[in-house]
């Protein structure tokens, strides 16, 4: 089947734009274009290209509720192949600025939940790289 459409970027709403940008480009990588303070893009190296839109009256989500204000994405970055470095990961993105959603059961499940500085749930999971 041939595409409609090519896939352009990833935007997410935000109080400020160069927050968030210059926080996941500290995670990912990359340098924030941010020219426009309503809008801001990072292209991830080897990933997609993330957008920031400056939205009035934003409201984070509340994570995990499903009721009101919720979840609408989230982003998911390599943390590393094993715990020590999914730990070490952690210990840089609060440094950052995240703060922890979830812990609970992260052996069982392979991730673990934060939410960016703005609130965007995001997670470190621990890939077995071959």
């Amino acid at each position: 089947m041939s595409a409609v459409a090519h896939f352009r970027s990833v935007v997410v709403d935000c109080p400020d734009p160069r927050e968030p940008a210059r926080f996941y480009a500290r995670v990912g990588g990359g340098t924030p274009e941010d020219d426009d303070p309503d809008w801001v893009v990072l292209r991830l190296p080897g990933g997609p290209r993330l957008a920031f839109q400056r939205s009035p009256g934003y409201t984070p989500p509340e994570w995990p509720r499903s009721d009101r204000n919720a979840q609408q994405f989230h982003l998911d970055f390599d943390g590393g192949a094993t715990w020590e470095e999914i730990d070490a990961a952690e210990e840089r993105v609060l440094a950052l600025g995240a703060r922890v959603l979830d812990k609970e059961d992260y052996a069982k499940k392979g991730f673990r939940v934060y939410a960016d500085p703005v609130g965007h749930p995001f997670c470190l999971c621990r890939i077995a790289h071959d």
